[in-house]
């Protein structure tokens, strides 16, 4: 299982990478995994500000839909417009082609909050 050492993770399997005060976000290899294959991305949040936490967007795979939730608060200031084409680049490169989001922070102190890829590999029992 792929868990990048340079990315911060939540407890709701996405993972986020920070340059300057703009994060962006997609989900995990292991989140992808458990979806299995994504017909579809929706995010309707774009130029938003959402708290930490709040849904900002849904991953519909063929069997399940699931909720996207913000890891940090801020403002969507990006949304992956390929993946409105091509869903599948979730499954087939979640950490680079298939991100999701990008975030312009509005409380950085949150960073510290995330867990690391050590902190997320106990969390999935890797």
């Amino acid at each position: 299982m792929n868990i990048p050492a340079d990315l911060k993770y939540t407890k709701d399997h996405e993972w986020v990478l920070i340059e300057g005060d703009v994060a962006t976000v997609g989900i995990t290899d292991f989140a992808q995994g458990e979806l299995g294959d994504i017909v579809y991305v929706e995010v309707e949040t774009l130029d938003e500000t959402l708290d930490r936490e709040e849904v900002f967007g849904t991953v519909e795979a063929v069997k399940t839909v699931s909720d996207l939730f913000l890891p940090l608060s801020g403002e969507i200031v990006e949304f992956n417009t390929a993946l409105e084409d091509e869903p599948e680049k979730v499954n087939s490169d979640p950490y680079g082609d298939g991100w999701m989001v990008k975030i312009k922070m509005s409380d950085a102190s949150q960073v510290e909050d995330l867990l690391s890829a050590e902190g997320y590999k106990e969390l999935i029992g890797g």
